[in-house]
């Protein structure tokens, strides 16, 4: 049986929402999740309050710097602080976007990386050199994108199985992102769910967006689930067997009581798919 680094279902850790989490029951949330660069370096309250968190939770760290496929340098020192930060709190997972962010500065916005077999072996490169650096193996996420970069020729599950067998990474699967490409690509989502490696997803995000037009979706993580991308978690879990799902909520973020709804029907699902009704359902 394939082994997880967390398990069950999960939610991003907000400083906003950090009073009312440490007063509200849990009790449905197994792993909390941060942003490691809003948190490397931070002292006072917040870091009495976080440590709070990571003595009673597992974590994991998804990076939002990293820029992957950036034309500079690795940004080596950000990754050992990463290490560093991981150790101090026993966080489990370190994760990061297949995109880049920089060049001779921050961009502050995630860009796609041409969809190339030069990128390829570049991306490839760069992420081995993190998982040195680390120990570990990293997981990378399926991004979400509004206008291939200029050059690819490849598709983009062409491009990412490439990448995450080329480079021996993990997967972080974002359920989301499929539906917002699906939708601004016009694919199919299940097929290309399907086409995405098992033993490489370490764990899963799914989080809600914003219809700009009928085919143009943003991911904002700003708004609940909807119906389409809950039916595509379900036929991961239904295909793939269930695996650890995190409830992402970046901005516009409700009562904390009306988060861990979604989280209880994260945690619905994966009871659905649970190993014996799977077994029943593949009989």
């Amino acid at each position: 049986m394939k082994q997880f680094p967390v398990h069950g279902a999960g939610l991003g850790l907000r400083r906003e929402v950090m009073d009312d989490m440490a007063k509200s029951s849990l009790d449905k949330v197994s792993f909390l999740e941060v942003a490691p660069e809003n948190w490397i370096g931070l002292g006072g309250t917040f870091a009495k309050a976080f440590r709070a968190f990571t003595e009673r939770y597992d974590f994991t760290a998804h990076g939002l710097s990293l820029s992957i496929g950036s034309p500079s340098g690795l940004d080596e020192e950000l990754v050992r602080n990463i290490k560093t930060f991981m150790a101090t709190h026993g966080i489990k997972k370190y994760t990061e976007h297949l995109t880049y962010c920089s060049d001779d500065g921050h961009l502050y916005d995630l860009l796609p990386i041409p969809f190339t077999e030069e990128a390829v072996h570049y991306v490839a490169d760069r992420i081995r050199r993190v998982q040195d650096i680390l120990e570990q193996k990293i997981g990378m996420e399926n991004a979400s994108y509004y206008t291939p970069a200029p050059g690819s020729d490849m598709s983009e599950i062409d491009f990412i199985n490439a990448v995450l067998s080329e480079a021996d990474c993990d997967l972080l699967l974002d359920v989301n992102n499929i539906y917002v490409n699906s939708v601004n690509h016009r694919y199919d989502p299940i097929e290309f769910l399907k086409q995405l490696p098992a033993e490489r997803i370490c764990y899963a995000h799914i989080a809600g967006h914003y219809n700009e037009a009928d085919d143009l979706i943003v991911d904002t993580h700003g708004a609940d689930v909807i119906d389409p991308v809950w039916d595509i978690l379900d036929k991961a879990y239904e295909h793939f067997g269930v695996f650890p799902t995190l409830l992402e909520r970046d901005f516009n973020i409700p009562p904390v009581p009306d988060m861990l709804k979604e989280v209880a029907k994260i945690s619905d699902y994966q009871n659905r798919w649970s190993q014996p009704q799977l077994a029943a359902h593949n009989e």
